[in-house]
């Protein structure tokens, strides 16, 4: 019997360490299998990362926004000459706001407020994100919606992407882009604080928290896409500075009404070349000039800067032979052509040049314009 039990004890230990040792293999196998199991469930869920740069967005709507300066013409004084009959004296003041560029045509949008003047003397400077300075043709305005169009006649632009307002909620994150206080382009991050929206549900102001300051009145107000979501126009304020409460027209109903003021001052202008011609010329002044009699037209003395004559090809010297199918004799045929057309119109203008005859397509613009490079900085 003791030794039954001897032998039992002997072989009990080895069994119950081999149990041991199994159960520990089947756990790890367990294990191991869970581990397989979540990395390959890892693997395919996106791995999560906080934004934590919309530095993409703001490059994206920067060079979009533009600096606008524009004379102010107020009333100094009153002199009174006689019971119906006054002098007034006029005095110039610069004042500075923002726009945003709209069409790859040469539209700005901006607020009235910053290009208003006393007797719509308009006197507007647009300075690009790149440095270029061009004058600017305010051509149309909406005194309800406290909205210009504004237009420049140079190429190389960046419109900016419209976003769309019906899908903004309070706390979104936004950013106003503008020039504050003269100090060059700035950007103040915020979020959507309040929507006001129409009957209808379309949405009439935006209210943000992004710092809107003096200067900033008609920049852009993007979302985390850098999509145009907005106008900015004003603030509420008992100081007169920021307070967190400013507002912007929205996107849909700013670009809406530009539209419509678009067409209607399409409408009422003709469409502007810009060159300074010559006399015309004749048998006498084209040997003169080129060495033989037969050369017709208006010699081009000078083509305005970013101008529709300049984008389409024209360069001072150039006589212009033709326009469309009238033949030019005098500056009479390209001032009648030309007034017949619409800013925005295309027209076909014949040149002579250095014994050759081009036909160049031109695009009609509005009013003048004359671009002024940024200045080399001096070290």
């Amino acid at each position: 019997m003791n030794r039954a039990i001897k032998i039992l004890r002997f072989i009990s230990w080895p069994v119950v360490c081999g149990v041991l040792v199994a159960v520990v293999y089947l756990q790890y196998q367990q294990l191991d299998q869970l581990r397989i199991q979540v990395a390959q469930a890892s693997q395919s869920q996106p791995v999560y990362e906080p934004t934590t740069s919309f530095a993409d967005a703001i490059s994206k709507a920067a060079p979009s926004v533009v600096a606008i300066t524009a004379t102010r013409f107020d009333v100094e004084s009153v002199e009174r000459l006689s019971d119906d009959q006054l002098n007034l004296y006029l005095g110039e003041q610069n004042s500075l706001g923002s726009g945003v560029i709209v069409s790859a045509d040469g539209f700005i949008l901006t607020n009235l407020h910053v290009v208003d003047n006393l007797f719509d003397l308009f006197d507007t400077e647009v300075t690009l994100s790149d440095g270029r300075r061009i004058p600017a043709t305010v051509v149309a305005w909406d005194k309800a919606n406290d909205l210009a169009v504004l237009h420049i006649n140079m190429g190389n632009l960046t419109p900016v992407e419209i976003g769309d307002v019906q899908d903004l909620e309070v706390g979104d994150i936004v950013f106003a882009i503008g020039y504050p206080r003269n100090i060059g382009q700035s950007v103040s991050q915020g979020i959507i604080s309040a929507i006001t929206n129409n009957p209808d549900q379309s949405v009439s102001i935006l209210q943000t928290d992004a710092a809107i300051n003096p200067g900033n009145s008609g920049g852009a107000l993007i979302d985390s896409s850098g999509h145009l979501i907005g106008i900015n126009s004003s603030i509420f304020s008992e100081s007169g500075n920021f307070e967190g409460i400013g507002f912007a027209t929205p996107a849909s109903i700013a670009i809406s009404s530009m539209e419509e003021l678009v067409a209607q001052a399409i409408d009422a202008n003709s469409g502007y070349l810009g060159v300074l011609t010559g006399e015309a010329l004749d048998a006498q002044s084209s040997q003169l000039f080129f060495g033989v009699d037969h050369i017709r037209g208006m010699l081009v003395e000078s083509v305005d800067d970013g101008g529709a004559a300049e984008q389409a090809g024209i360069r001072p010297g150039d006589v212009i032979t033709r326009v469309e199918d009238t033949l030019v004799v005098d500056a009479e045929n390209i001032l009648m052509e030309i007034r017949n057309k619409k800013p925005g119109e295309m027209i076909n203008i014949q040149v002579y040049r250095n014994g050759q005859t081009f036909n160049l397509p031109t695009t009609l613009g509005f009013g003048e314009a004359r671009i002024i490079e940024p200045q080399a900085s001096i070290n």
